[in-house]
């Protein structure tokens, strides 16, 4: 048995296939003065290739996957642009006289050393995506096909050293029913890829699975991050039955899909879906959400080279509007800047982007952007329950300041006769802690609050949620945060507003009943997260969740907290 990092929940029982990809090898190989303008466009054409393959890849990924997780392959695409690698690989083919082959193989080995040589965990993924283009553009020039999990038509489980994100986007889930990899953390491509897929997955087992044979059957346990080797008949049935009562279980849970979320008390509250496209809706129809809370506007925003239209947003607003059919839909305005930047936005660098220029901030200084995203709201907002949010607030003069703006829109719209809905909700996300503390100031300019737990964990206890070196510091659980959120949600409903959450933590079964019980009113989540925390709400009263969060409230640490939840969760059979 081996011990790793619980990527992904979920029992895999299959053979081991053993996903070896062999580096190309590339000699520094020199050409004449004659031959470089051949191995220039030899270096071009593979580069258009490529970025076809991508293109396809990324459709493929939003088709079956989702758009988020599709974007990485939008920052493939820009790596093919990058100008800095596109001249070094020409200017050691004139210069060096090497082959195109060999010139960008050097290029692309000294940006993997720099980027793997960084503190940052985020910054180091990038040497994965910097190796996983590099190589597809090296076989492209070299006419090889290289290693793909696309033909696997038999049930197994992968074994890799990694999985790139070219990798995890061509297998089928039919029959790739788990990963176990060398390396990654939970912040990785291949572990958030697989809670997506809904795949168990254990990472970061070292060296230790080169003794996994190819064929050889094996366990995963990706509750636990174990993987079995060799399991023995009474192992085996252990787990097929722990197997079998999860597929029982999720069965269950479809079976709630038209079934409010309603305690056994009658106490109801919403479950709503975060979403980053119109493409997205068809999951949050299927998953039984009763609304949007969370419409990631960035995204329309990417992989471009322009602001979008106010037209182009009318329409994607407009389609989420009218296929929601009358369920609220919150819009978040455009949020940008910290790890999400545009290409033909030219954002300062700044040391701490995290808390710089983004978000409101910039929207507040780019009055013509953001008037642009407000009318294009507006105007949808005619064909459906629509709903505008704030993003990165830190007091209340910047609520202010937007309403401003928004007034302004407004005006325009009613002297071009434009319809809108004139009663349209405006709400913060509450992400900073300043915003939190003052929420009972802010509580009486808006009509709603969302909690960004993800940022609110972050700048609450200082800790980078991507950097795996202090990535146990990120609690969600940790008193600090959960008396923040206790706060809002009294400030909020002391004016009369109703209270969100759109971060991570709204879709967390051990969460669900402690925020059930401060009073959340509204859990926004990924979709696949709906029915299992329904199910959690329809297992309680809202009397007990109550008690249940008095005693949270009281701990003194995330640890004690979260065994009271498992404890609370096992009591109710969740």
């Amino acid at each position: 048995m081996y011990e790793g990092i619980a990527a992904s929940p979920g029992i895999a029982i299959a053979k081991a296939f053993l996903f070896k990809k062999e580096d190309l090898v590339i000699e520094k190989e020199e050409i004449a003065a004659v031959e470089i303008e051949r191995e220039k466009e030899k270096f071009h054409q593979a580069l258009i290739q490529t970025r076809g393959q991508l293109e396809n890849i990324k459709r493929k990924t939003e088709a079956d996957v989702g758009v988020e997780e599709a974007a990485i392959f939008g920052a493939h695409l820009m790596i093919l642009d990058d100008p800095m690698l596109i001249g070094e690989v020409e200017n050691k083919i004139s210069e060096d006289k090497l082959t195109a082959a060999s010139a960008l193989n050097q290029v692309i080995t000294n940006f993997i050393q720099l980027f793997s040589n960084m503190e940052d965990a985020y910054m180091k993924e990038r040497a994965v995506d910097i190796k996983d283009v590099g190589e597809r553009i090296l076989n492209n020039i070299l006419g090889l096909k290289g290693n793909t999990l696309a033909n696997i038509n038999e049930k197994v489980i992968i074994i890799a050293h990694n999985l790139t994100p070219s990798d995890t986007a061509q297998i089928d889930k039919e029959y790739v029913l788990g990963f176990v990899t060398e390396v990654g953390g939970r912040t990785s491509h291949t572990a958030i890829m697989a809670r997506t897929l809904e795949i168990p997955a254990v990472v970061g087992l070292g060296k230790d699975i080169s003794s996994i044979k190819s064929e050889e059957l094996i366990i995963i346990d990706g509750d636990k991050g174990v993987v079995i080797t060799q399991p023995d008949q009474g192992t085996i049935q252990k787990y097929q039955e722990r197997l079998e009562k999860f597929k029982s279980y999720k069965m269950e849970l479809k079976e709630l899909l038209d079934s409010p979320a309603k305690t056994i008390d009658g106490h109801q509250v919403e479950l709503a879906a975060n979403i980053g496209t119109p493409r997205d809706i068809s999951s949050v129809l299927e998953n039984g959400a009763e609304g949007i809370g969370l419409y990631r506007t960035e995204f329309l925003y990417m992989d471009r080279n322009e602001f979008p239209s106010e037209e182009e947003q009318f329409e994607a607003y407009k389609t989420v509007a009218e296929r929601m059919n009358g369920k609220p839909v919150i819009i978040r305005t455009l949020d940008i800047g910290g790890d999400k930047n545009l290409p033909y936005l030219q954002l300062p660098e700044e040391m701490n982007p995290f808390l710089g220029w983004r978000a409101i901030r910039f929207c507040l200084e780019r009055k013509d952007t953001f008037k642009a995203q407000l009318r294009a709201i507006l105007r949808a907002s005619a064909y459906g329950k629509v709903k505008i949010m704030y993003p990165m607030i830190s007091n209340v003069s910047e609520v202010r300041q937007a309403n401003t703006i928004l007034q302004e829109v407004r005006d325009e719209l009613e002297r071009e006769n434009i319809s809108y809905d004139k009663a349209i909700e405006t709400g913060i996300m509450v992400e900073i802690p300043s915003a939190a503390l003052t929420a009972d100031i802010i509580a009486k300019e808006v009509d709603f609050f969302s909690i960004g737990t993800n940022d609110l964990c972050q700048y609450t206890i200082a800790v980078d949620r991507m950097n795996e070196k202090v990535s146990y510091l990120y609690q969600p659980f940790h008193p600090a945060v959960l008396s923040l959120i206790m706060k809002v949600i009294q400030s909020a409903h002391k004016e009369g507003k109703l209270v969100g959450m759109c971060g991570e933590m709204a879709g967390d079964p051990l969460a669900a009943i402690i925020l059930l019980g401060l009073g959340l009113d509204e859990f926004s989540m990924s979709a696949s997260s709906i029915p299992h925390i329904k199910r959690i709400i329809r297992s309680i009263s809202l009397e007990h969740a109550q008690s249940i969060a008095r005693q949270a409230i009281q701990l003194s640490t995330a640890e004690e907290i979260e065994d009271l939840m498992k404890k609370t969760l096992e009591q109710l059979g969740g």
